[in-house]
């Protein structure tokens, strides 16, 4: 049986993450095309409908590897979590369905509109085309992060004598006290990496000497973005967030953050420390005193409870994974907000374009705004276990008990074959759109 379990729990997490890669870009790649042609509409500046139209490009090749990838986790619901979806099918299958029916029927039809349709339509209808593309991406998150905030802090429900949950309120689903602070942090976290990306190929260009002031315009408009999501991301959406999970799940936020005893006195916030689950300590630990405290409460000597109050069975069931998800995301989220802040101070300055140190930090860095969004996921589904709706239903209890742990394991080596093969395709498309560049038609 714990075979079965970690398999499926492995199948899943190797093929969300994989998935993820790409509505994560779309998201925030979907706000900067609709500035791009806004900033057209209103100046008449070829180089903004180039930019616009060439990240349209990248936007679609990512939309089509993230409807490749997502399908595979739909069916897992019904073949590796049978008993999860037999029991919850009646609240998550709502909302997973309008994010079906609405969001990515809007996306889609519209991102044809958008590639295709400008000379048909004209600009402004062009750019309405733009917004609502932006708006079917957004409108996506909004509903999975509905189905993961119920699952999270499960809200509006009923449990009928069969022990199927069902909904009972629905305007309680949509008003989950931690659907909007989670939803809020997503997005802009993904506005965080599709800022690095922009800006990435802004440096690139600037430093191969090519297509200079498209490269300058995707370097600027990704530090301004940057800089502005990189600070939201932490407060108040990331400080919004830990509230939520310190009030909702205080097991969970003592395990991310490495308190294995309750402090009475005020809680100090962990730095560096390495978790030691045989003698229930932080290694060589670099701390400051009650910090935390204050950060959650606002008091700097009000108690945190500590692991050392839960038993066993509530903790998290893999406390040093959650612990170092949780702080690599904080530590990159530093790291960004720095190199963001020295970038925008550089072009207030007129020296970025010349900065060619910086310019290559800015380009090579492009992996870790995937790497802090995912350990970012990491941190919030790590933390709900051992549950699969937080206090209500365990992992144990909704998996299929008909598929063995072979059955899984060898679609899962299916799948990490595949998906070798999307993501080389995906590399080289991606390449080839940017060796290409923002070729303006009239050129």
């Amino acid at each position: 049986m714990e075979d079965m379990i970690f398999y499926d729990r492995l199948q899943f997490a190797f093929t969300i993450t994989f998935h993820y890669i790409f509505p994560q870009l779309t998201m925030g790649l979907s706000l900067l095309i609709v500035y791009f042609k806004w900033k057209y509409l209103r100046n008449k500046i070829e180089k903004y409908n180039d930019a616009a139209k060439f990240f349209m490009k990248i936007f679609a090749i990512n939309f089509t590897m993230g409807v490749v990838t997502g399908i595979p986790m739909e069916f897992q619901f019904g073949t590796n979590w049978a008993k999860f979806s037999e029991l919850t099918g009646g609240i998550i299958g709502q909302t997973l369905a309008m994010e079906g029916l609405f969001s990515f029927f809007l996306e889609s039809s519209f991102l044809a509109l958008f590639i295709f349709g400008e000379k048909l339509m004209g600009q402004k209808l062009h750019l309405l085309t733009g917004f609502l593309v932006f708006l079917g991406s957004w409108a996506s998150g909004w509903f999975i992060l509905a189905t993961n905030a119920w699952m999270q802090h499960p809200v509006g429900y009923e449990i009928l004598d069969n022990g199927k949950f069902v909904l009972e309120n629905f305007s309680a689903l949509f008003g989950n006290p931690w659907l909007l602070p989670a939803f809020l942090h997503n997005q802009l976290a993904s506005v965080v990496t599709s800022s690095f990306v922009v800006a990435s190929i802004g440096a690139f260009y600037i430093l191969r000497n090519k297509q200079i002031e498209h490269g300058k315009l995707f370097l600027k408009t990704g530090v301004i973005f940057g800089l502005v999501s990189s600070i939201l991301v932490a407060f108040p959406t990331g400080d919004w967030n830990a509230k939520n999970v310190a009030k909702y799940q205080p097991a969970a936020f003592a395990a991310m953050e490495g308190i294995f005893e309750t402090e009475h006195a005020g809680a100090e916030i962990v730095l560096i420390g390495q978790p030691n689950m045989v003698e229930k300590k932080l290694d060589n630990k670099i701390a400051v005193p009650n910090v935390l405290s204050f950060l959650t409460y606002q008091e700097w000597d009000k108690q945190i409870v500590g692991m050392d109050k839960f038993k066993e069975e509530e903790l998290p069931d893999n406390i040093p994974a959650l612990y170092y998800s949780y702080h690599i995301m904080v530590g990159l989220g530093t790291v960004f907000m720095a190199i963001m802040a020295l970038a925008a101070f550089l072009l207030w300055r007129k020296k970025l374009y010349t900065s060619k140190a910086l310019l290559w930090s800015i380009m090579f860095l492009v992996p870790f705004p995937y790497i802090a969004n995912l350990t970012g996921w990491y941190t919030a589904e790590l933390g709900r276990q051992p549950y699969l709706v937080y206090g209500l239903l365990r992992t144990t209890e909704g998996v299929s008990p008909t598929v063995s742990s072979g059955n899984t394991l060898f679609t899962l080596l299916g799948f990490v074959a595949l998906y070798m093969l999307l993501g080389l395709l995906f590399l080289v498309l991606v390449g080839k759109t940017i060796n290409q560049g923002p070729k303006h038609q009239t050129h």
